[in-house]
């Protein structure tokens, strides 16, 4: 099967990823709901959602900082730099990922859209002000500071730059997405559940546009049913595979 999806993808005009949590599970990135100390004690809607914010911004931001921490401590895994790598052999044209980690990015993928938003990124409640605080070098500061963090602008409440629960997804970065799936008529879909919508359309769209759908998943999910291909296993051992049977192919070996 990894010889018939490599051949799909090789033959693919504009072949695009879309990854879910799935694929950082095994860079040791804590899932949203982990059972690490003091939060096994909340719901996920105690602590992503505007109202939560507003309630008690100080516990948000805490939870935020200890979840910043751990992703810092993470590394990308085989899967991330796979993705780099075919998009660099001018395989891939995109990752469309779900995830707020930052990982494919630190990977070296260069056109990533970040459909939830990106961890280490923040924003002000009330003006334009934005700051990747990677890109500034203040995140070890942000992390480690026990205040309340203000907008350099207007003083007020910074926020994470992150879709929490009830909020739309970015508009520009779902109609670019949506953009690329019209396009593409191969998706590699990797580590997703499927069922988080309207991230999971984007297997849909290239499916109804023609294209083939690659699936790399440790399990059975939402998108498995419109599956040309179901490669089961963990994304890392799997993409490894598939870039180094691309790999051999590109160059004639």
């Amino acid at each position: 099967m990894i010889e018939e999806a490599v051949r799909v993808i090789l033959k693919a005009r504009f072949a695009i990823a879309f990854t879910g949590a799935g694929i950082s599970a095994e860079s040791g990135v804590p899932t949203f709901r982990g059972k690490d100390g003091l939060w096994k004690h909340y719901k996920p809607e105690e602590l992503a959602t505007p109202e939560a914010f507003e309630r008690d911004p100080a516990l948000v931001w805490d939870f935020y900082r200890w979840r910043m921490q751990k992703i810092l401590e993470a590394k990308p895994n085989p899967a991330h730099y796979a993705l780099a790598e075919l998009e660099r052999l001018g395989i891939l044209r995109a990752v469309i990922t779900q995830n707020v980690d930052d990982l494919h990015h630190e990977a070296g993928s260069e056109n990533v859209i970040e459909l939830h938003g990106n961890i280490f990124r923040v924003r002000c409640t009330s003006c334009s002000y934005r700051e990747n605080l990677k890109e500034s070098g203040r995140i070890r500061e942000f992390v480690n500071s026990k205040d309340l963090p203000r907008c350099p602008q207007c003083g007020s409440l910074l926020r994470p730059d992150v879709v929490w629960f009830g909020e739309a997804l970015p508009r520009t970065a779902l109609e670019r997405a949506f953009k690329l799936a019209e396009k593409s008529d191969v998706v590699l879909v990797i580590g997703t559940s499927g069922v988080v919508y309207p991230a999971a359309y984007i297997p849909y769209i290239v499916k109804e546009h023609g294209g083939k759908v690659i699936e790399v998943n440790v399990r059975r999910s939402g998108i498995t049913p419109i599956a040309d291909i179901f490669l089961r296993g963990k994304a890392g051992e799997v993409m490894a595979k598939i870039l180094d049977r691309a790999r051999r192919e590109v160059n004639g070996r």
